[in-house]
């Protein structure tokens, strides 16, 4: 009996065992340090005495119940239940239940889950972080896993692409790709996995990407590879650039302009022309505009210097006028 007793005290886990009227027959020293009450506390009582008042009130008739029908709810298995200290204050625990039938007696083990809850809580929140993080990037992100399935994504990529977020989870990153696009993908994610050779993982590349409503935007896509728990996860940040090629596009045409100026008109007139084309010439009370289509004229001036072909302009222009 003693040695019982050592191999119980020694048990990571509270046990109690109750009799057919719910009262306290044995508890073991994590019992004791667990609740606060001591053994000599805890013996004759009844079990409810670790209970919050609304279970405690149910407990009894559900042990009689048992006891009569021998229908079982709890007995053989185990659940997440709150259980009451002796300071009133409660705190979730894993119980699981056994009966031995010689005795009639119930044997109760407890595992307080109180560090395991404060883990679950400080991971849940390192999560919520992560995810507010990521949805604050301007830059959509996509998670995939080595089938180029759809793990996660954030916010900016259900605004970029016009999916939802439940719509992305589940399917093939083939989804935001040209039907041209994501059959090369196919093939390079399964030769990467199975060689190991690298061609855009840790890359840069500049590429079109496909929205929800079926319309293609220029984009710059980055790639890189994570390993989580033994699985192999590939994460990408997609910019749209569409903004930028507008810009460039601009601007090549405003040089463009800006050359075709300078290659008509003299500098300080084009200048001029640049600063304010609303207003290039200065006032005049009587012009006289001549449009003309000389014949030759290309062919004529191809051998003219500048100032000749100037003044052969003010000589014919001055004629007709």
């Amino acid at each position: 009996q003693l040695m019982i007793h050592s191999i119980l005290d020694a048990s990571f886990h509270a046990l109690f065992v109750i009799n057919e009227q719910c009262i306290i027959q044995m508890v073991n020293a994590k019992s004791c340090e667990v609740f606060g009450w001591t053994n000599d506390e805890f013996i004759g009582r009844n079990i409810n005495m670790i209970m919050p008042d609304d279970m405690s009130t149910h407990h009894d008739e559900y042990v009689k119940h048992y006891l009569d029908t021998g229908v079982r709810k709890m007995i053989g298995t185990q659940r997440e239940v709150t259980a009451k200290r002796k300071d009133g204050s409660t705190f979730t625990c894993r119980l699981g239940l056994s009966e031995t039938k010689e005795s009639g007696l119930i044997c109760g083990f407890i595992r307080d889950l109180t560090s395991e809850k404060a883990a679950e809580a400080a991971i849940a929140h390192e999560q919520q972080l992560l995810t507010k993080i990521l949805d604050a990037s301007f830059d959509a992100l996509l998670v995939i896993d080595e089938r180029g399935i759809i793990q996660k994504v954030n916010a900016a990529a259900t605004t970029v692409f016009g999916w939802s977020e439940a719509e992305f989870l589940g399917n093939s990153i083939n989804i935001i790709m040209s039907v041209a696009e994501g059959k090369k993908h196919d093939i390079y994610l399964q030769r990467y996995c199975r060689t190991g050779h690298k061609k855009m993982i840790g890359k840069q590349r500049e590429l079109e990407a496909r929205k929800k409503d079926g319309s293609l935007f220029p984009c710059t896509i980055g790639l890189t590879e994570v390993h989580h728990m033994g699985s192999r996860k590939f994460v990408g940040f997609i910019k749209d650039v569409t903004v930028q090629k507008s810009l460039l596009i601009a601007e090549a045409e405003r040089q463009a302009s800006d050359n075709l100026l300078h290659n008509i008109l003299p500098e300080h007139i084009a200048h001029r022309l640049k600063q304010d084309p609303s207003h290039i010439a200065d006032h005049y009370d009587n012009t006289t505009i001549l449009f003309a289509d000389i014949v030759g004229f290309t062919d004529k001036t191809s051998r003219m210097s500048p100032h000749d072909i100037v003044s052969m302009l003010n000589d014919l222009f001055s004629r007709f006028d």
